[in-house]
């Protein structure tokens, strides 16, 4: 059995963007090369619109298919269709009816999914303040609207992954350090220099558990020996976006508004992090490096002098308007699923608590590693995306401390996968993809093998005379 090629309706994203060029229907029929009635039928609603339509309207009018494809923000989506599964919402609404209020008021779902959340944290902080063990879901519900880093992943997340100013202000530093020609460990440890900072590479057991410290008592920034080199350099460069691009940093963090202290101070950590990684790899440098590689992360690792992580986080944020990469996500997760970084370019709903979905090749990832895997998945809404994963080992690594392994996930709209090195000898056409869900809280496919429990909104449907692959079914409807 074969999957059809995906087809969306996009009848009135279509419409705004045709009116928003001045083009009439005709018009932008025969830039496309397809027929007028043809358009005519698509902004009606009357015609799916094919991935080959959308890729040429990305290629003719310089666009981001993802503002296209899916027609509605997927992460909001998947946000709005939880809060409605809270049982005190009573009867769900059907699919097309929450599809309708997302076509037809976006911000009134992100308005409701603020509200839910803020019901949720009130009602379940008193339970996790008296006793935060009692009920493991509840405070991981609590901590997800709570916890600084989920409010520093969502300006990341409404920026696309990208900063542009400090993106250019990295760009511009990196061309002046003539980092494409000496070696970048050199020219960054002269440039700390130049401000009276020393490195230094100190042995594991003086360092402890810190892998890096800066010292400004004594102008000195310290490494642990049990750093590798692409991550010496990334923590120098850390530093020096904290030196010279304070006032920079400040400006955006004033923007965020964020009032928690930690979140502020996370929001510093990552803006460094960010220049750091744009400074390793400047972004039209960069940009045209990956197109010729055709996105070959382990290729642009060895060119770049940076760790697989580093380079496959960094096209995660290749979004600068006149000069567009591909709009990758980008996950990170431990061998139980809990995930400790996710950024998007694209529209790829994360799940708001909780794992991922065990069918994601990202888990098979452990099973050999340091191999790239590849995917084609599908949500339940019906966006399918090509995945990648592997393996990386963080820092550290001794007799009795073995350094923990991660497994990276990166992926994007399977209508990109042609641009990518990993889809060669693929038949994208002919594939099927996985089903997947966000996590078996909120997924809702019946009769599958890999579920954990009963989605939480569903009642369990338990049949004392049979057994069957699924452990879990469920009451549908």
């Amino acid at each position: 059995m074969t999957a059809r090629p995906q087809k969306l309706i996009i009848g009135q994203r279509l419409r705004v963007l045709r009116q928003s060029l001045v083009l009439t229907q005709a018009q932008i029929a025969a830039e496309l090369g397809v027929s007028a009635s043809y358009i005519t039928l698509i902004e009606a609603d009357q015609r799916p619109a094919s991935a080959r339509l959308l890729m040429k309207l990305a290629e003719v009018y310089d666009l981001n298919i993802a503002e296209l494809a899916p027609s509605t923000d997927a992460q909001l989506a998947a946000d709005f269709a939880a809060a409605l599964k809270d049982p005190l919402i009573g009867e769900i609404p059907s699919r097309a009816e929450v599809e309708a209020v997302l076509q037809a008021s976006p911000r009134l779902a992100a308005a409701f999914v603020r509200l839910h959340d803020r019901y949720r944290e009130a009602l379940l902080r008193p339970q996790a303040d008296d006793n935060p063990m009692t009920d493991r879901d509840k405070v991981e519900a609590l901590a997800e609207t709570s916890r600084p880093v989920d409010a520093v992943r969502a300006w990341f997340y409404a920026r696309r992954n990208h900063v542009d100013p400090l993106d250019r202000a990295a760009e511009a530093l990196a061309d002046e350090l003539g980092l494409h020609r000496n070696e970048p460990h050199i020219a960054l440890s002269a440039r700390l220099s130049a401000h009276g900072i020393a490195v230094r590479i100190l042995p594991a057991p003086v360092m402890g558990d810190r892998l890096r410290r800066h010292d400004p008592a004594r102008r000195e920034l310290l490494l642990s020996e049990l750093l590798r080199q692409p991550s010496r350099r990334f923590q120098i460069a850390v530093l020096m976006g904290q030196l010279e691009q304070q006032p920079l940093m400040e400006r955006l963090l004033e923007e965020a508004a964020l009032e928690d202290p930690a979140a502020r101070s996370l929001m510093r950590v990552s803006l460094a992090n960010y220049f750091a990684a744009a400074l390793l790899m400047p972004y039209g440098r960069f940009l045209s490096a990956c197109e010729s590689a055709r996105y070959d992360v382990e290729l642009l690792s060895h060119r770049f002098g940076t760790s697989f992580e580093q380079t496959a986080h960094r096209m995660s944020t290749l979004q600068r308007p006149e000069a567009r990469g591909i709009p990758f996500f980008f996950v990170r997760v431990d061998r139980a699923g809990n995930i400790s970084k996710r950024f998007s370019a694209g529209r790829f709903p994360f799940s708001r608590f909780g794992g991922t979905c065990p069918l994601w090749n990202i888990h098979a990832a452990f099973e050999r590693p340091d191999e790239v895997h590849t995917q084609v998945i599908r949500m339940p809404e019906g966006a399918s995306y090509f995945s990648i994963a592997r393996t990386a080992t963080r820092a550290g690594g001794s007799h009795g401390a073995p350094a923990q392994r991660l497994a990276i996930g990166l992926g994007c709209d399977v209508a990109y996968a042609p641009r990518l090195v990993y889809a060669e000898g693929i038949d994208l056409d002919r594939i099927r993809p996985v089903e997947i869900g966000l996590n078996c809280y909120l997924c809702e496919r019946p009769d599958c093998a890999a579920r954990a429990h009963a989605p939480i909104n569903r009642k369990l449907a338990v049949n004392e005379q049979e057994r069957s692959l699924a452990i879990f079914r469920f009451e549908e409807g």
